[in-house]
């Protein structure tokens, strides 16, 4: 490993843990009200625009990530696509109303919509994920015209995130406050 991509990945590593133990530290009414905010703003933001023919393709939130169910709630008007982990640590999807179906890993290029869990995203729309590579190897098939945000707390959007070359960016960013975003300027 070139002494670049060490700083990186200690400087990712470093970042991972100071957010992680962040996150450990919201208390449950905290996670709630996160919920229930995302849920707001996204149906304020896009809530006109969800029908049968639009396809999002959304995590399921655990742990201390900024929370999806009632945002799942508000997304029953669309056709919603969910991950599953595969054991190569790649993504795979399948229909949240039939999660048993699995629809192949390429399913994530028919969402219109693509809402990825992150630790953290800086103002250029840089990523960190929890460093297993399964979102930027499924972000790797995202085609233009797809627009992709990263659902973060408030305090999760950084001036700067460690970035490599294999890190897919995102164009904007999901938070409890407001939809942000860092690529394609221009849109609504």
């Amino acid at each position: 490993m070139s002494s670049d991509k060490a700083r990186i990945s200690a400087a990712k590593a470093d970042l991972r843990r100071q957010l992680l133990a962040g996150r450990v530290g919201r208390p449950a009414s905290q996670r709630t009200s996160v919920a229930a905010a995302l849920a707001q703003v996204f149906s304020g933001a896009f809530g006109d625009r969800l029908s049968d023919q639009v396809t999002v393709a959304s995590y399921l939130s655990i742990g201390g990530e900024p929370g999806t169910g009632v945002l799942m709630e508000v997304l029953a008007g669309a056709r919603v696509i969910v991950p599953v982990l595969l054991p190569d640590r790649d993504l795979d999807w399948a229909g949240a109303d039939a999660p048993s179906e699995l629809l192949g890993v390429d399913a994530i290029a028919s969402a219109d919509l693509v809402l990825v869990p992150a630790l953290a995203v800086d103002r250029s729309g840089r990523r960190l994920g929890r460093g297993g590579g399964s979102y930027d190897r499924a972000l790797a098939r995202v085609t233009p015209g797809q627009t992709v945000l990263a659902v973060v707390h408030d305090d999760e959007i950084l001036d700067a995130v460690p970035f490599d070359d294999h890190d897919r960016p995102v164009d904007g960013a999901l938070t409890p406050t407001a939809v942000l975003w860092f690529r394609g300027a221009g849109r609504d």
